[in-house]
């Protein structure tokens, strides 16, 4: 059982607005006879991100984009803690619905008339919070794969070391992670390490990898406020982007990330769980593959600002 003695699941609250009032995605589950959201357990191995994604896919039909994480819901099956992380999402895809025994019917609900329809009321809750975001643009701040140690390499230059062969398993379970937050432009520093974690996703996207230097550890280190002013103008593009960089530029570009966008304020999540769990999500110290994703609002006549941040590990973490 994923988590040990604790059952692991995901889902997502899919929205669409497609008349004059939002509405919400739900499934008919006929074992328990419940309207409720998509979800379902994580595969050994899975990660939440995946699972949330392919569950919607299997259950509806639908290939979700994710939006801001929404909190998580607790609660006990057969005396077994339980956890459900969520989503916002919206569709990307539709292939169509196939009813099983596990789901046999889906339905799209206004979104104030869920309180009624779904059964569960903790999901109903989630669903208004939901609604209630503002549309998002993910920007994702990637640290590079696992690469070759340096006492073993033996090339002049360092910017030329290349990634281990973990590193490049890692590159590959990145594809369906990035690819759940719907991103379509890659940015990745010169090193070879950074542009060969991103290469077989910008592949799966169809895309090239656009090269940035300032972000490479040597631009860093020889002129540290291009990095930032580059930062800068990466934060204010609306596209859903990912950067791939380095361990020693991601305090700066955390620091440039809270300037522009500012922080958010808590969270249901945040008041249950403390300020230091908060404070961890801005933590820099990420792991070889891990990333932050922070979710930018870009409403017309307004500053961009920081709608939700997560982060999130390399898949053997």
């Amino acid at each position: 059982m994923p988590g040990g003695n604790r059952i692991r699941a995901a889902g997502v609250v899919l929205l669409r607005h497609t008349g004059p009032f939002p509405e919400v995605l739900a499934v008919h589950r006929p074992k328990y006879n419940d309207w409720s959201l998509p979800k379902g357990k994580l595969e050994p191995g899975e990660q939440e991100i995946h699972a949330a994604i392919r569950e919607c896919d299997e259950e509806t039909g639908f290939q979700a984009v994710l939006g801001p994480r929404l909190p998580s819901l607790h609660y006990e099956v057969d005396g077994i803690p339980k956890r459900v992380d969520f989503w916002a999402a919206h569709a990307n895809i539709d292939e169509g619905f196939t009813p099983d025994p596990g789901i046999d019917a889906i339905q799209w609900i206004p979104v104030d008339s869920s309180p009624l329809s779904l059964t569960h009321a903790s999901e109903a809750n989630l669903v208004a919070r939901a609604a209630a975001l503002p549309q998002t643009s993910p920007l994702i701040l990637l640290r590079h794969t696992v690469a070759a140690k340096r006492s073993d390499y033996r090339g002049k230059d360092d910017a030329e070391r290349p990634l281990s062969g973990k590193g490049r398993s890692q590159a590959k379970a990145l594809i369906p992670l990035l690819d759940a937050f719907g991103i379509t432009d890659v940015h990745s520093s010169t090193a070879v390490r950074c542009q060969h974690s991103v290469r077989k996703f910008a592949k799966h996207l169809g895309t090239g990898v656009q090269h940035e230097p300032a972000m490479s550890e040597e631009g860093f280190e020889e002129r540290p406020e291009r990095t930032a002013r580059r930062m800068r103008k990466m934060i204010l593009d609306p596209a859903p982007l990912v950067l791939c960089s380095h361990r020693p530029l991601l305090p700066t570009l955390l620091e440039v990330a809270a300037e522009v966008l500012g922080t958010t304020e808590m969270t249901s999540e945040d008041q249950a769980s403390g300020a230091e769990d908060r404070a961890a999500r801005w933590d820099p110290k990420l792991p070889p593959g891990g990333f932050i994703v922070l979710h930018r609002s870009f409403l017309e006549g307004s500053a961009p600002r920081l709608v939700a941040i997560e982060r999130h590990v390399a898949a053997d973490e």
